[in-house]
């Protein structure tokens, strides 16, 4: 049995289509809850609103990603501490960095090197 280029050529297509088709129903959901942290940091950086509100905005986001039973991202706590910094409220920044070092050990030098700071 000779099977001809062409025939293998469409053999082949069928056989990624059905592999791609059967890949695309098993999506794993994120490894965070995100929900606007991006944007977020953004507007921080861009003064649009004030530490005030979006301590309020990200305290709501980090309730949503309790109630999903799901993890903030990476930086999450420590941008939220950093704003607590800037209406110094130095317990509260102090719980969101040792919160980020918990979550995330490898940012534990960081998060020390910024209590020091904040404690100066």
């Amino acid at each position: 049995m000779k099977l001809n280029l062409r025939h293998g050529a469409a053999v082949a297509g069928l056989l990624s289509t059905f592999l791609l088709t059967g890949c695309a129903g098993n999506q794993t959901p994120p490894l965070y809850h995100w929900d606007g942290y991006q944007q977020q940091v953004y507007e921080h950086f861009k003064h649009e609103t004030g530490p005030q509100e979006q301590i309020a905005e990200l305290e709501a986001s980090l309730q949503k990603a309790r109630s999903a039973d799901r993890s903030p991202p990476p930086g999450f706590h420590a941008h939220l501490g950093m704003l607590y910094a800037e209406i110094g409220k130095a317990d509260q920044v102090r719980q969101q960095f040792e919160t980020e070092k918990a979550l995330f050990p490898e940012s534990a030098a960081y998060m020390d090197f910024l209590m020091r700071n904040v404690a100066e």
